[in-house]
């Protein structure tokens, strides 16, 4: 951006405006529709990468160390018994000098396949498994076997979907990312000429905007002038740029009702007087960022009682290199999505008309890589094209959706990555909609439908 425009549009404006450039337009195009099967939908993107031989399978170490030691690490979200030796997943008892031999307690009684429907064997079935096919996958139904990193989809999100076609505001939806690398800030809204920027999601990387750059940056809501504050807006930009992949770009002129903008003005700001005063909700066990992002996550839902959010996860993906640190990270990963789960049913609004879907971006390899961790334990890369990669699992509960029942086997798989957007689709009412704009993948189709 040329240093002129700069102050142009930071002066007619005021750094806020571009200090938050999640917010987007609240226009809305829409008709009638059938009821929803629920108020509210959160989808966890359970990403970086799981492999069903540590998740749906319940191998632990017998399909991955040659070491006959089996068992189910994330025991919120599957029926089964945990593992009983070599515990290398939990937490640490410091005061006692033990390292990783204390599994994580479990948040829910009853797991969520067994409050819920499963479908132990989905497939990606396009396009390599890497992080912007599978999280673009999860939330436009469509593959994209030639886009790379830091390109918006060019078909539509789940969010301008329901944007333009549902009516729904746009605090009534939220992407939270686990972070900024990637195309994680641009997977709100599309390229599609018919959809895009008017009708996208708010977009919050709460590790980014709460932690130090954001509270050195804008927790106090600055008005910097270029007379006295050049150096400093400067500063602002390049934070900005960096944070919310601009790169070189100039950010966009960003639109919002003013009771919307005023909203998470206030949201935002309450929630820096959190984490200065140490009350922000996280769940019990909270030492990685996956943790932090899940509890910043119900942090939106107490506020905004959003109609969709998305959240992911990447601390797994640490297995490229420490497959100790996976099993640590996957397990807390389950910690953190039973901790979403239990406190939806505490916030009023949400009790008992939230649908939550969980689903893995993208598998991982079967055969490990040469890279050994301190435990001796080789690791795993996932590979693209390599069939083990393509194996991830869905998971669906709330109201309307069948309880302990499993859909599909490793012997039938059953469903796609690209289902969830129909699914989305579908419990909200524009599944119709949605199918005659030709824009899913040939496979997608609605869980509801697969049963």
């Amino acid at each position: 951006m040329k240093r002129r425009d700069f102050i142009k549009k930071s002066a007619g404006a005021g750094i806020y405006s571009a200090a938050f450039p999640w917010i987007v337009p609240s226009k809305t195009v829409f008709g009638s529709m059938p009821p929803p099967m629920a108020e509210h939908v959160v989808f966890v993107l359970f990403a970086g990468g799981v492999r069903q031989q540590e998740a749906v399978l319940q191998r632990y170490l017998a399909d991955g160390q040659n070491e006959d030691v089996e068992g189910n690490i994330l025991y919120n979200m599957l029926a089964g018994a945990p593992p009983e030796t070599k515990i290398a997943y939990g937490i640490d008892d410091l005061d006692n000098d033990i390292v990783g031999r204390f599994p994580i307690d479990r948040i829910l009684e009853t797991p969520l396949d067994v409050q819920g429907t499963l479908f132990p064997e989905v497939r990606f079935s396009r396009g390599g498994a890497g992080h912007f096919n599978g999280l673009s996958t999860g939330v436009t139904g469509n593959y994209y076997v030639s886009a790379g990193l830091r390109n918006r989809p060019p078909s539509p999100t789940i969010f301008e979907y329901l944007r333009r076609h549902a009516g729904f505001k746009a605090t009534d939806t939220w992407y939270v990312g686990a972070g900024v690398g990637g195309s994680r800030p641009l997977l709100n809204y599309s390229t599609h000429p018919d959809y895009g920027r008017q009708y996208g999601a708010n977009f919050l990387a709460p590790t980014t905007t709460f932690g130090s750059p954001g509270m050195n940056h804008f927790m106090d809501f600055k008005n910097y002038h270029e007379t006295d504050a050049w150096n400093e807006m400067l500063e602002m930009r390049s934070f900005l740029n960096q944070n919310f992949a601009q790169g070189a770009r100039e950010i966009p002129h960003l639109y919002n009702t003013r009771e919307e903008s005023n909203a998470i003005k206030t949201f935002v700001s309450q929630t820096f007087d959190k984490v200065q005063n140490g009350s922000v909700f996280l769940p019990p066990v909270n030492d990685n960022n996956d943790l932090k992002t899940i509890g910043f996550t119900l942090e939106v839902l107490n506020y905004f009682k959003p109609k969709l959010t998305v959240v992911d996860m990447t601390n797994i993906d640490v297995c490229h290199g420490n497959y100790t640190a996976y099993l640590k990270n996957m397990h807390r990963a389950d910690h953190g999505v039973g901790f979403l789960w239990r406190e939806i049913q505490r916030i009023p609004e949400m009790a008992g008309n939230t649908i939550m879907i969980v689903m893995p971006e993208h598998g991982r390899d079967y055969d490990p890589n040469p890279i050994m961790d301190d435990n001796l334990w080789y690791s795993f890369d996932h590979s693209g094209n390599n069939e083990n990669t393509r194996r991830i699992f869905s998971l669906m509960v709330g109201p309307g959706v069948d309880g302990g029942l499993k859909v599909g086997s490793e012997n039938n798989p059953v469903g796609d990555a690209s289902d969830i957007v129909p699914t989305i689709a579908d419990i909200f009412g524009i599944k119709e909609t949605v199918y005659d704009e030709g824009l899913l993948d040939p496979n997608a189709r609605s869980l509801f439908d697969r049963i």
